[in-house]
């Protein structure tokens, strides 16, 4: 609210400046820090203070019918703080591994990266993921999706091929999972999709 007031300070000026060249400050009555330089770019012919404003979200108050309801949504919470830090790291490995594909000649130069990437994800990470519930397995298969924009089938597939993709879907299909399962935030994932944000901005 108070860098909204500052920008707001800040058109007030502008449109002074149309009216003289100077705008006169009186440092004992305001307190420099309370400003921050902006840039400005050309609209219309004319230069305008211009800066990004970063997103407000604001989710109703939740209320829960009953203790079990309220304890589901705890849980839910709890085990999204613990599987999200491992999807936003798999959207930046992808992204790693995209951008040094595409630099590799052979299918055998690729294939050969993709594993030494895959056995090192295994020696620093197997542990804790075997440690996952598998509703937190389930989270993290949806919240991959959501970080990457592709499934984890697609990434495997594309990764690995065609073959070891319906095999992984096989072996999660057993389990209750399927690897094909897209993330909805506008659909039945909203709740999951308003944790998320909330995480993000450090309000829980």
């Amino acid at each position: 609210m108070r860098k909204v007031l500052i920008i707001f300070v800040l058109f007030c000026v502008a449109g002074m400046l149309r009216a003289q060249d100077t705008v006169m400050i009186n440092p004992d009555t305001i307190d420099i820090k309370d400003f921050e330089v902006i840039k400005s770019i050309v609209f219309d012919g004319k230069k305008v203070p211009h800066s990004v404003i970063r997103a407000v979200y604001v989710f109703p108050r939740r209320e829960f019918v009953n203790k079990r309801q309220a304890r589901r949504y705890g849980r839910l919470v709890r085990n999204l703080k613990k599987v999200y830090p491992y999807a936003k790291l798999a959207q930046q490995r992808l992204s790693e591994m995209e951008l040094h594909i595409v630099t590799l000649e052979s299918e055998r130069e690729k294939r050969k990266y993709i594993n030494r990437v895959e056995q090192e994800l295994m020696e620093e990470f197997e542990d804790d993921l075997r440690k996952m519930t598998f509703t937190q397995g389930r989270l993290l298969i949806k919240l991959i999706d959501r970080e990457t924009g592709e499934t984890t089938y697609k990434w495997i597939k594309e990764l690995k091929g065609t073959f070891s993709a319906f095999f992984w879907q096989t072996v999660a299909r057993i389990f209750g999972s399927n690897l094909k399962t897209e993330f909805y935030a506008f659909g039945e994932d909203r709740i999951i999709d308003e944790i998320i944000i909330m995480i993000e901005m450090g309000m829980i």
